[in-house]
Parts: structure tokens; C-alpha cells; sequence
């Protein structure tokens, strides 16, 4: 078995804007009469789609909302967060990510993002920093139904890869995720991908703990050890509830 791809996903890997993500759902809340309690964003939102944290935030103060409801509000969201990006002169992306897209490529594994994120703004940081050539495939929140920890994010990207590289033959197996939630993390597992765990928003002895490898920052990343031990054994099958 040998690493084909590797997924990235987008809020807390590729771009550091969380805070963002958290004053821009707040800020919809108190639109609608409500506000966040202590450590509810972390809780309830890190690792989620939008339309997963919105649900669920309001299902939790009784508000029963219908789907096309949810749509306007993260449509909402989505503009705004176009707004404070293009606020920014420099976009905060994590350091490294450039050099590690290049020895990724440098080494023929195709690329991707699986984030519950708007596909909009995905697209959007993509082409500011000159990135969205490199990646083969996005799926985005608002393209599924599910939200991480469900694995079917990650399942539909190994779909899409296939149906662009037929030759490709890509099992999730052969796949490479790269998280900083313990959601994102489960919902690799469940596809039956390995992970890495980055410790941009959880530490990393949490990192260690959930992922096949943790690093501090993307460039500890040693691919060719990662390369070396796709080669060397079969992916494990996770536990269930990993």
C-alpha cells in the first residue's frame, strides 16, 4: 500500500481564523436574540459545519428551526466572512503550508480539501494565496448534509478524486488526512484514514492522543517517515466510535 492523497482540512489547518469564525457566529447570534455561553463555540462549533453549530446552538435554547431557515443564516455568515477577509492585507495562513504543498506535490499525491466549511470562502483563500491549482478536489460544508465527526466528507473526496484520476484506483486507506479537532479527526478515522493531528487549536499531547502522528506545527511533518510506513503495513481498521 502506498499514499496516494492527502486531505486537508481548511479552518485551523490552512487558515488560521477561528476567531473570526467564533465573532462572526456570536454576531449572528445576537441578531437573533441570543448569545453564546462560556466555551460553547469550542464545544459545539470547532471541527463542525456551520449548519451543524447553528442547529444545534439553537435546538439548545429551544428554537426548533426548518433547513431553508438554517441556509439564510450561513449565507448570512458567508458574506461576512468575505467582508473581514477582505479587511486583512495578508491572509493568516499557517506558516509552512506553501514548502509542505510543494513536497506533496513534488511527490506525484494529489490534494484536497474536506472542511465544513462554505465553499465560497474556501475558494476564496484558496485563490488569494495562489493555492487552489494544488488542490485537486474541494468539499465543502454546504455540498453534504452530514458534519464532521460523520466520515462522509472525506468519503465523497476519495469519490471525487476517483471520478477526476480514474487510474487512480484510490482507496481511503491510501489517503492522508491532516486535522486540529477531535472531530475532524474522528471523521477521518471512520473513513478508515490515517491522521495527523496539528496542534494549531487543541495541544498536542490531545493531538498525540487521537491521531496516528501529532506535530506542534505543519512543518515538523517528516513526510518521508509518513511515506515510508504507508509502505510498510496496512492501515488498521479504527475502533468503533474513533
Amino acid at each position: 500500500m502506498s499514499l496516494k492523497a492527502v486531505l486537508f482540512d481548511f479552518n485551523g489547518v490552512i487558515i488560521n481564523d477561528e476567531a473570526i469564525h467564533k465573532q462572526l457566529t456570536e454576531q449572528l447570534l445576537i441578531e437573533e436574540n441570543l448569545t453564546l455561553k462560556p466555551g460553547e463555540f469550542d464545544q459545539i462549533c470547532l471541527g463542525r459545519s456551520d449548519r451543524a453549530c447553528l442547529r444545534d446552538v439553537l435546538n439548545s435554547r429551544g428554537r426548533v428551526v426548518k433547513e431553508d431557515y438554517l441556509t439564510q443564516l450561513i449565507a448570512r455568515k458567508a458574506e461576512a466572512y468575505v467582508l473581514e477577509l477582505e479587511k486583512l492585507e495578508r491572509l493568516p495562513l499557517y506558516p509552512g503550508l506553501d514548502d509542505l504543498i510543494f513536497q506533496f506535490r513534488s511527490r506525484n499525491l494529489k490534494l484536497g480539501v474536506v472542511s465544513g466549511a462554505v465553499r465560497k470562502g474556501i475558494e476564496l483563500v484558496l485563490s488569494r494565496a495562489n493555492l487552489a491549482e494544488h488542490f485537486q478536489v474541494v468539499v465543502a460544508g454546504d455540498e453534504i448534509t452530514t458534519s464532521k465527526p460523520e466520515p462522509d466528507g472525506y468519503l465523497l473526496a476519495v469519490q471525487r478524486l476517483n471520478e477526476k484520476f480514474p487510474e487512480l484506483n484510490l482507496l481511503p486507506k491510501e489517503c492522508l488526512a491532516i486535522e486540529d479537532t477531535p472531530a475532524g479527526i474522528q471523521a477521518a478515522k471512520r473513513a478508515r484514514m490515517q491522521v495527523v493531528g496539528v496542534a494549531n487549536t487543541y495541544p498536542f499531547h490531545m493531538m498525540q492522543r487521537l491521531s496516528n502522528w501529532a506535530v506542534d506545527y505543519l512543518t515538523d511533518l517528516e513526510i518521508e517517515r509518513v511515506q515510508e510506513i504507508y509502505l510498510q503495513r496496512e492501515v488498521k481498521p479504527p475502533l468503533s466510535g474513533c
